[in-house]
């Protein structure tokens, strides 16, 4: 077959890099806007953090004369001499708690083990995760101390240090299970009455019964009564399934911390719509680049071929710091576009914060309104929020399914999840309400819903199934 050359006329779509930073930057909530900027600073040498302005009041005028005038106060009172001629400054060293890693390590050094010992017992407490829980086997964990370590160990001998590692503080840790954990806990506690002994005994020999509520066939089966059973479960209640949450010296840094991008103000009937770009650093062009491509073209517009590569190097990156900053404007004002259509959407809702009042919204609704597309919608109420009178509200959440009831009428979701939770909280726990029962009882309310759809809302509430939610 003859090799030719034909050409073909064909239409493709493709982003451009300036659309495509602007698709990044859209998507970035405040936090990581702030550090995309320094970033762009530190890699572009012609862009520049503007200098904020001061909005300081301006100091109050003072005549000379005033100034001048003679104190009676005389000069000892003016000074402080709390320190001796001996004394040195010194520095204020700042220190974060123990971890639970160390404070374990720490307990191990009171005890009586040897150097070998003390090793494998540090290297299962490093193995220990934040909870509190060992989850990994003992086989393997003697694998990687072959390897790492060096030492040759058995899963006997590390069953034994664990057994130690389980007598530290604070109580349960070091569990492979919530049985275990339970257990471990209760050991540390004095069996001075009936109902610790009792509670003891179900996580001993009736866990998998406690764990599904089969609360009746125990009652019967341990020959107590409700009260003692239910007295039983309070004591059970009381234990941590978490027992690294017991420790909290040293602090955690993934404190969930919410830095919202708008900020909604309500007086008198009329809102105030900001971005909080409250520590977004300003960024222009340095004009000293722009004055220096000057500085290297001649008068009748030529230049030098040694200055080329500079002049071409330092026009990329200022067509590039360009680029940035128009990005950065782009988004500002896609941003508060979108966010004033949702708040004009939902004005009822942003009076008072009334979840029963949120109209029905799919990102179509607000991209038909702004006339952006549905995925610019989507990537702006990505992982935003707004700061409002009555909290900080996910943007996301406000986007809801509508659902009809047999009257035609159009309801948000958020409706039916708040009657789902009230029927709920409401219900007999001794015998909870199933989905089948819930989608009758919203049904003869007048709203059209399928059993599944009650599953799906009840588990995005965080409710259980109803054998779960039974209670003595």
């Amino acid at each position: 077959m003859a090799i030719n050359q034909k050409q073909v006329l064909s239409l493709q779509q493709k982003l451009s890099p300036q659309q495509i930073q602007m698709i990044k930057l859209l998507e970035l909530p405040t936090v990581q806007l702030e550090q995309r900027i320094k970033q762009e600073i530190e890699e572009n040498i012609v862009l520049e953090e503007e200098p904020q302005q001061d909005e300081t009041e301006e100091p109050q005028r003072i005549s000379v004369e005033e100034y001048l005038k003679e104190d009676d106060t005389p000069s000892y009172k003016s000074r402080i001499n709390n320190f001796s001629k001996d004394d040195k400054q010194r520095p204020v060293y700042l220190s974060g708690g123990r971890s639970l890693q160390e404070y374990l390590v720490e307990q191990l050094g009171y005890r009586s083990l040897s150097e070998r010992e003390l090793r494998l017992a540090v290297y299962l407490v490093g193995s220990i995760d934040e909870d509190g829980y060992l989850r990994r086997d003992l086989v393997s964990i003697a694998d990687d101390i072959a390897f790492t370590v060096g030492i040759e160990t058995s899963p006997d001998e590390l069953e034994r240090l664990l057994r130690i590692i389980h007598e530290l503080e604070p109580a349960g840790v070091g569990a492979r299970n919530l049985r275990e954990c339970l257990l471990l806990q209760m050991e540390q506690l004095p069996m001075t009455s009936r109902t610790r002994r009792l509670a003891r005994k179900i996580l001993t020999s009736h866990f998998e019964e406690f764990v599904k509520k089969h609360y009746e066939k125990l009652i019967v089966r341990l020959q107590v009564s409700e009260d003692d059973f239910r007295e039983a479960l309070a004591e059970i209640r009381r234990l941590s399934p978490k027992p690294g949450n017991l420790y909290s010296e040293g602090g955690t840094d993934a404190t969930p911390y919410i830095i919202p991008d708008f900020m909604l103000d309500y007086h008198d009937g009329r809102f105030d719509l900001s971005l909080n770009s409250y520590n977004v650093p300003e960024v222009k062009v340095n004009r000293r680049y722009v004055e220096m491509i000057r500085g290297m073209v001649a008068s009748d517009g030529t230049v030098r071929q040694e200055d080329r590569e500079a002049i071409q190097f330092v026009k990329n990156k200022i067509d590039s710091a360009k680029w940035f900053i128009s990005a950065i404007k782009q988004r500002h004002d896609t941003l508060m576009r979108t966010m004033q259509e949702i708040l004009d959407y939902q004005r009822e809702y942003f009076r008072d914060g009334d979840k029963s009042k949120l109209r029905p919204m799919i990102l179509k609704d607000i991209a038909d309104r702004t006339g952006l597309d549905v995925s610019t919608i989507s990537r702006v109420v990505n992982s935003k929020y707004v700061q409002t009178h009555f909290g900080i509200i996910l943007l996301k959440s406000l986007f809801s399914e509508a659902m009809q009831t047999e009257s035609g009428e159009e309801v948000s979701s958020y409706e039916i999840k708040t009657l789902l939770q009230r029927c709920i909280d409401d219900e007999d726990k001794r015998r909870p309400l199933t989905d089948e029962t819930l989608m009758d009882m919203l049904n003869d309310r007048g709203y059209r819903i399928a059993r599944r759809t009650v599953a799906k809302y009840r588990e995005m509430l965080g409710i259980p199934v109803a054998r779960l939610r039974k209670q003595i």
